[in-house]
C-alpha cells in the first residue's frame, strides 16, 4: 500500500479516544455480574467517540447482526479519509462481570476496502512475536512448532510458554503442548490480548494458540502486523451451515490457512485500552473527579508503538491534582 493512500495527516492517536471512552464505560461495571450492561456501556462509549472522529468509517467487523450499535455495515465519523474498521469495544465481558483481569477495548482501522470480511465462526489460530516469525506452521504438529519456536529464541523447549484459553475444546491441544515439554498458561478469556502478549518481550509468553472467533483473529493479526509478529488461522466450522456461510464469503477451501497478509492490511492502526488490570495494561482507575487509563496505540504508517497514560477529568472546575503514577 503506498504512503499516499491516506491524503491527510495520520489520525492514529485519535483512535485511542474510542477505546478509552469504551473502557471508561465498561469499567464502571467491574465485578457487578452484568455482562450485558458492561458491553452496552462499552459500545455506547465507542460509538460516541467514533461519531466525532474526522473519518469516513465503514465498520467491517463490529457488533453481532442483532446488535443495536456499531453493527457491520455501519457508516460512522464526521468525514475525512475512508477507513475500514474492526472493533471490539469490550473483549472480555465475562471478565468484567466477574471482576477478572485482562479485559480490554480495541479497534483496528485500515484504508477502505483492505480489511477482510470473514464469517462469524470459530478459527484455529497460532500467534508468535518477531523472533519466531517464519518458524511456525499451522499444518505442522504442535510439538514441532514448539521446538521451532524454542530454536528461534535459543532456548530449551521447557523455557517456552504457550497461552491457551481454558475451554473443553482445547483438551487435546493442552495434552499435545504438555507432551512437547513446553509450559502452559491457561487463561479464562482474552483471545486477542494473548496474541499481543506473545509478541511483546518481557511477558515471558512465546506462543498463543487455540480456537477462537474470526473477529479476534482479525484484531490480533492487525496488532501483530504492527508488532512484527506472525499469525496463522484456519476456519473451524462446527456445523454445515457455517461451511455454507464461508462459501457465501467467497471462501471455497475451508482448510485454507490464512496468514497475516490475508488478515491484516499493510497499513493499519490499532488502539487498545485496559478495562481491568492485566499483564500488559493497567485497568481503569477511578479517582475523585477523574479516571486514569492505560492504552496502546500502534500505526504502521507512522511506524510506532506507543503506550499512553491518560487522565480524564469529569469536571472543568477541579481541585484534584495530576499524579505522576
Amino acid at each position: 500500500m503506498s504512503e499516499t493512500h491516506w491524503q491527510h495527516p495520520c489520525p492514529c492517536e485519535s483512535f485511542a479516544r474510542v477505546t478509552e471512552r469504551a473502557a471508561l464505560g465498561a469499567a464502571r461495571w467491574l465485578g457487578r455480574a452484568d455482562m450485558e450492561a458492561a458491553e452496552e456501556s462499552a459500545f455506547t462509549g465507542a460509538r460516541l467517540a467514533l461519531e466525532q472522529l474526522p473519518i469516513n468509517g465503514h465498520i467491517v467487523i463490529g457488533a453481532p447482526e442483532d446488535g443495536e450499535q456499531l453493527a457491520a455495515g455501519t457508516q460512522i465519523g464526521v468525514g475525512g479519509d475512508d477507513y475500514d474498521l474492526a472493533l471490539d469495544p469490550l473483549e472480555g465481558r465475562a471478565v468484567v462481570a466477574r471482576g477478572g483481569t485482562n479485559a480490554i477495548s480495541m479497534v483496528a482501522a485500515s484504508p477502505r476496502g483492505t480489511m477482510p470480511s470473514l464469517p462469524n465462526m470459530y478459527m484455529r489460530k497460532m500467534a508468535v512475536g518477531p523472533l519466531a516469525r517464519g518458524h511456525i506452521s499451522l499444518a505442522s504438529p504442535v510439538g514441532d512448532n514448539v521446538r521451532s519456536i524454542a530454536d528461534a529464541f535459543g532456548r530449551m523447549v521447557g523455557d517456552i510458554t504457550a497461552i491457551v484459553l481454558d475451554r473443553p475444546r482445547h483438551h487435546d491441544l493442552i495434552e499435545e503442548i504438555r507432551a512437547s515439554g513446553a509450559r502452559i498458561k491457561l487463561i479464562q478469556d482474552g483471545d486477542v490480548i494473548a496474541s499481543i502478549s506473545a509478541a511483546v518481550r518481557g511477558t515471558n509468553d512465546h506462543l498463543a494458540i487455540g480456537i477462537g472467533g474470526t473477529r479476534q483473529a482479525v484484531l490480533a493479526a492487525a496488532a501483530l502486523r504492527c508488532l512484527g509478529g506472525e499469525l496463522q488461522a484456519q476456519l473451524w466450522p462446527t456445523r454445515r451451515s457455517e461451511i455454507e456461510l464461508a462459501h457465501e464469503h467467497g471462501i471455497e477451501d475451508i482448510e485454507r490457512v490464512f496468514t497475516i497478509d490475508d488478515l491484516a492490511p499493510q497499513q493499519v492502526i490499532v488502539a487498545a485500552t485496559g478495562v481491568s488490570n492485566g499483564e500488559l495494561f493497567r485497568g481503569v482507575r477511578f479517582l475523585a473527579d477523574s479516571a486514569r487509563t492505560h492504552s496502546l496505540v500502534m500505526c504502521t504508517r507512522c511506524n510506532w508503538v506507543r503506550f499512553v497514560d491518560g487522565i480524564h477529568f469529569f469536571a472543568r472546575e477541579r481541585r484534584e491534582e495530576v499524579r505522576l503514577s
